[in-house]
């Protein structure tokens, strides 16, 4: 390894990929060597340059997610460690992350102190892990779910944006919390929670929850 440790941040949002560098600008032996907005896009600049220590990898990205871009650099590249940054938390993306490949899973809100530890952490050999994103694998290994079997899932197809949002609102959030912590407009909440409702087919937020919950959705 330099003396530098080279870092490729994976995001489809450029406002986002500011704020990770702009974590990472405290530290003076990380430097991030280029930017991808998604996997297709990724898998093209490693081709031109593999000489890379992590990837950064966000999860929700159009032409292919971050989830499978993990699996492909993993195939073509097993050398590169790679994080995922993400703001989802649901035990899917936690359980295919790692059958992916990937070798750590912090949240997007991680302080740049925490990153900073989570990079080294995971060049040394360990999993940078979120304490949140750590007891759910536990809780994943403890009762795995079989996540390909779709028998409770199949009428109920939520995106992984409109799971965020319901995962926001079980929390109590109001709308515009919710839309600042996503970086969406308000209306656009409405509009994810209209579809929500019309897909679960309930009528309020607790009748959403709670079925949400019963269905392993959050």
């Amino acid at each position: 390894m330099t003396s530098q440790i080279r870092l490729v941040i994976i995001d489809d949002n450029s406002f986002l990929i500011k704020a990770i560098e702009e974590k990472l600008s405290f530290f003076d032996d990380l430097l991030v060597k280029y930017t991808a907005n998604n996997g297709e896009n990724l898998l093209k600049k490693l081709d031109a340059d593999k000489h890379v220590d992590v990837l950064l990898m966000d999860i929700d990205m159009p032409k292919m997610n971050g989830i499978e871009a993990t699996r492909q650099v993993k195939i073509k590249y097993p050398q590169l460690k790679i994080i995922m940054l993400t703001v989802f938390d649901n035990d899917e993306n936690i359980f295919n992350a790692i059958k992916a490949g990937a070798d750590g899973y912090l949240l997007k809100e991680v302080n740049p102190s925490d990153l900073y530890n989570g990079i080294i952490e995971t060049l040394n050999g360990g999993a940078a892990m979120n304490p949140s994103i750590a007891l759910k694998t536990l809780k994943l290994l403890r009762n795995p779910v079989d996540f390909s079997s779709n028998e409770k899932k199949e009428d109920i197809n939520l995106t992984t944006r409109e799971i965020d949002v319901l995962e926001q609102l079980a929390k109590g959030l109001s709308y515009t919390v919710i839309s600042e912590n996503l970086f969406i407009s308000p209306s656009t909440v409405r509009k994810h929670i209209e579809n929500i409702y019309k897909k679960l087919q309930v009528h309020n937020k607790l009748e959403a929850v709670e079925k949400a919950k019963n269905n392993n959705i959050i």
